[in-house]
């Protein structure tokens, strides 16, 4: 049972996830199908939440009679065959018609790895309940709304994302790796500015997409004093204008990121599989940051994304840099520059 349940997960996985996957073939098979399901589990309370339906009260209801039965707290899981049927990805669809499965693959971990995964999973949700609370439904065409302060991004980063870097730590301290007592309170702190630094990439690079939504993550105050609103940001022309604003979340994703780096550091020498699952996402996330300082985020016709062939490169570096003294630091020094 314990086998099927798995291989269904993993082809969930590979199918919903471009640049997680990779990433998650490198973990150390002890904490590999715990972290792979937490991100399905996501996964669905995210394409739940993203879906281009009309109601919010629909999405919430959904949302949560979803986290209900994923916690617990019921047995009535919903029929989710009419979001399926309107996703325009069809992989994200297939996923909502296998979400029990899914659920199912929570019995296979002990109470103690299921715990951490719930406890995790509720405050993911939380985040992508605020979002439809403030923004409403990812509907094309209407009214765009914002956070209101960095204080409401950064809430927003440690929910859907930095939560998930005290998660990741206490599996592989519990699973994999020891540290003393001392370095734990910092590696659970690298841990969630880890977790922030992948969330503001995800924030900075998706600036067209969201809007089209009428969702803005940058937020109003900072816009206001950069003489912006969020409709100045549908148009390209005014990228000099955003450029300084703009900028500074890029410096403060690359503090992110340098903290991620340090994380990576503080793993013990012979966790190669940890450092390279760890390392992926760093080089794909200093990557991304450099292409975005110089491209213009503000015009939808240029996309700006890491492609899968440069990915599959950093991970034939990534294998020799793991086998060559210094070959990890060198690496992540070399692509911060690129």
């Amino acid at each position: 049972m314990a086998v099927l349940i798995n291989a269904e997960i993993d082809s969930l996985l590979e199918s919903t996830s471009r640049s997680f996957y990779p990433t998650l073939k490198y973990l150390p098979k002890k904490i590999r199908g715990q972290i792979g399901l937490l991100y399905l589990l996501a996964r669905v309370a995210d394409t739940i939440a993203d879906s281009k339906h009309g109601e919010t009260e629909f999405l919430l209801n959904l949302l949560q009679k979803y986290n209900d039965v994923v916690q617990g707290r019921s047995t009535d899981l919903p029929n989710f065959s009419e979001l399926a049927d309107i996703q325009r990805n069809e992989n994200e669809a297939e996923l909502l018609r296998n979400v029990q499965k899914v659920v199912n693959g929570l019995e296979i971990y002990d109470e103690r790895d299921r715990l951490r995964i719930l406890e995790c999973l509720e405050i993911i949700v939380s985040g992508q309940v605020l979002d439809l609370e403030r923004f409403g439904p990812a509907n094309e065409g209407g009214e765009i709304s914002s956070l209101e302060s960095n204080d409401q991004m950064d809430d927003y980063a440690y929910r859907v994302a930095g939560s998930v870097g005290v998660f990741w730590s206490k599996m592989s301290l519990d699973h994999v790796i020891s540290l003393p007592a001392e370095k734990e309170e910092e590696f659970f702190y690298k841990g969630i500015r880890f977790g922030k630094a992948l969330q503001m990439i995800n924030i900075l690079r998706d600036i067209p997409e969201d809007l089209r939504f009428g969702r803005c993550y940058i937020p109003g105050q900072s816009l206001e004093a950069h003489g912006l609103t969020p409709e100045d940001l549908l148009d390209h022309k005014n990228i000099d204008r955003f450029r300084p604003l703009y900028d500074g979340y890029l410096d403060l994703t690359n503090d992110y990121l340098d903290d991620a780096v340090d994380y990576i550091r503080m793993l013990p020498e012979g966790q190669f599989r940890l450092k390279a699952s760890c390392m992926l996402p760093v080089l794909i996330g200093q990557r991304t940051v450099t292409l975005l300082r110089t491209g213009n985020i503000l015009n939808s016709d240029e996309r700006i994304k890491v492609t899968r062939d440069e990915i599959k490169s950093y991970a034939r570096k990534l294998l020799r840099a793991l086998i060559i003294p210094g070959g990890v630091r060198r690496l992540l020094e070399k692509n911060k520059d690129v």
